[in-house]
């Protein structure tokens, strides 16, 4: 397929390369120009073009900015054919976007994305971190593969967000309507937990919407005041073991 993705940040070069290693043809653009991403692209094979280029002649187009940063695309898909799908990949920090009232009420993050675009999008790959992106995708099949939640609205874009995170190599779990993207969010059982297709429809159904900010900030706090680097194993360690005050029960 042919994929355009905005921005070339640790998320959307990673997605990048998976995707181009599994044969689909990917324009990498961003705010500041080709000619800023243009050994990064040439390196994964990407085309570098300019964000606005990025939208432009394709089939799914992947939003991988900051959440912050998601009004200053408005108006950029404008023109953009509603039958192409839209990937959300963003997650909502307030330390670091500053805060948004309407999150903070409770609307689902993606719907957000959604109104601020000007488009309904699918959420995927925000529940990983970029490391297990670049490095935990295994072939289809493979006994304990780590599993990606894929919410939206649209059945015919989701189909198609769900393949791309097979073709990134790991299993897709479809985790309902965008309404239900909040059992993905930071904060939840189920992000940056790498857990199999069982494990992650558990934690899915597990969620507990009132206390996943609270968690979300309290494992922010953590991380940003650990005493010693933390590898990538801590940070999958800290999320399991601090994640699982969102749960209403035990996870099996």
């Amino acid at each position: 397929m042919k994929i355009g993705i905005i921005g070339a940040g640790n998320v959307g070069a990673t997605l990048a390369r998976k995707l181009i290693a599994s044969g689909h043809h990917v324009k990498l653009g961003n705010s500041r120009g080709p000619d800023t991403i243009r050994a990064l692209a040439e390196e994964i094979g990407a085309t570098p073009v300019s964000a606005e280029d990025a939208v432009k002649d394709v089939e799914i187009i992947v939003i991988s900015i900051p959440f912050g940063r998601i009004p200053d695309i408005k108006g950029l898909l404008a023109a953009v054919p509603r039958d192409v799908t839209a990937i959300d990949t963003s997650n909502y920090y307030p330390y670091r976007d500053g805060a948004i009232a309407e999150v903070d009420a409770g609307k689902p993050e993606s719907i957000w994305v959604g109104e601020q675009i000007g488009r309904p999008v699918i959420k995927a790959f925000n529940a990983a971190l970029a490391q297990t992106l670049a490095d935990r995708g295994q072939p289809k099949g493979t006994p304990g593969r780590i599993a990606l939640p894929v919410a939206g609205d649209d059945e015919r874009c989701k189909r198609l967000a769900l393949e791309l995170v097979e073709d990134a190599g790991f299993d897709a779990v479809d985790a309902g309507v965008l309404a239900d993207s909040w059992r993905q969010q930071p904060g939840t059982p189920a992000y940056c937990t790498e857990l199999t297709v069982e494990q992650l429809r558990f934690s899915l159904s597990s969620a507990n919407k009132a206390r996943a900010p609270e968690n979300r900030d309290a494992l922010l706090n953590l991380f940003l005041n650990s005493a010693a680097p933390l590898t990538h194993e801590d940070v999958i360690a800290m999320n399991r073991k601090g994640q699982e005050a969102t749960c209403s029960r035990s996870r099996p």
